[in-house]
């Protein structure tokens, strides 16, 4: 099968043709339909995060059974399925005490290498590898949904939504009538904005640097738009909201907006860290203000049930209250994988989607 293949930081990556070995018991064959293209995928393709490689990026994703394993009773040959980078186990401690997102299961041992070239390893993003024309994965990294769902909308739950809306739902529980603030409207931030228009807040606060995404923050639920690129954040913020808001969401992933999304926060308040911090960069915030009930904590991908999450997000799009048509700014062939990084960095594309036939 073709896939990109990532070999070295900031290195181009090419189309190859690549070797997918056949399902293990529990093992899931998927022809890849659509795949976005996340900042999580940016930051190892930058660096930031290392990883074994070679390597194929891409997990937010979504396709259709092709084979499965001897084992496989969750889904069948034809059922169409959103991927999940977040597999679990279902029979640890964190699975069975409802935090199924923290797991970290050994499933990669069941198969020598699912992936390879001329006999050498080939890894797998989150043990997807979505940039290629086949996924085989584990089968708890796939949900089936609706048939009548459109797949490269579908494809944008694997990651953003379930990332943004979770974080808002079940990381934070934002309550009906409160405020909130998100910090940065990328595709997760703008599926923050989203989910807390579902959740009932009553104040709404986006926050960028461009004029664009704040914009379409308002097609999402924002009540108000902040240009942090014109003025003090924080201090607008907390004008807005006569003191502060309930619950702040950073999702870019640095550390002076987390601080900053600490710092908008009221009395009581909770900030939540949703942006991908790389290794060793910390974050400062003034001891003080814990004595004012003030809390952070962070959140992966948003506290993820997957398998009842997913077909819940398919459901609030078909019902017109999830506006995933909104997400893509474009669709793009696997050959141009590189010009879709490219205008995710350069902050053109809030989701550019790889569509395969």
């Amino acid at each position: 099968m073709k896939a990109a293949v990532f070999r070295e930081a900031h290195v181009p990556m090419e189309i190859e043709d690549i070797t997918v070995s056949k399902p293990g018991p529990r093992d899931v064959l998927v022809r890849t339909k659509a795949v976005g293209i996340c900042h999580s995928d940016a930051q190892i393709y930058e660096g930031n995060f290392p990883m074994d490689l070679p390597m194929v990026l891409g997990h937010e994703s979504a396709g259709v059974v092709e084979q499965v394993g001897c084992d496989v009773r969750r889904v069948k040959p034809g059922d169409h399925v959103v991927t999940s980078p977040s597999v679990f186990c279902g029979a640890c401690e964190v699975c069975l005490t409802g935090h199924m997102s923290l797991c970290t299961p050994e499933v990669e041992d069941e198969v020598e290498s699912r992936l390879s070239k001329n006999g050498q390893p080939i890894f797998q993003m989150g043990g997807l590898g979505s940039f290629a024309e086949q996924m085989l994965v584990h089968e708890h990294a796939v949900v089936k949904i609706r048939d009548d769902m459109p797949l490269d909308r579908a494809a944008l739950i694997g990651c953003a939504v379930t990332t943004g809306v979770g974080a808002v739902i079940h990381t934070a529980n934002v309550e009906v009538g409160t405020t909130v603030a998100v910090v940065g409207c990328g595709g997760v931030g703008l599926s923050c904005i989203n989910g807390a228009a579902i959740a009932g807040a009553s104040r709404i606060i986006a926050i960028d640097i461009q004029a664009s995404k704040l914009d379409l923050a308002k097609q999402f639920g924002a009540t108000h738009v902040v240009n942090a690129g014109s003025g003090d954040a924080v201090a607008s913020v907390i004008d807005l909201t006569d003191g502060g808001v309930h619950y702040a969401f950073e999702a870019i992933g640095l550390n002076t907006t987390v601080e900053q999304a600490f710092q908008m926060l009221r009395k009581g308040g909770t900030a939540t860290v949703i942006g991908g911090i790389p290794p060793g960069v910390m974050v400062s915030v003034q001891g003080f203000e814990f004595m004012q009930e003030k809390k952070i904590q962070g959140s992966f991908m948003g506290s993820n049930r997957f398998p009842v999450d997913t077909p819940r997000y398919v459901e609030f799009y078909l019902q017109g209250r999830l506006h995933l048509d909104d997400l893509i700014t474009d669709r793009i062939s696997l050959s141009e994988v590189n010009e879709g990084m490219a205008a995710l960095d350069g902050g053109q594309a809030v989701r550019s989607v790889i569509m395969f036939d």
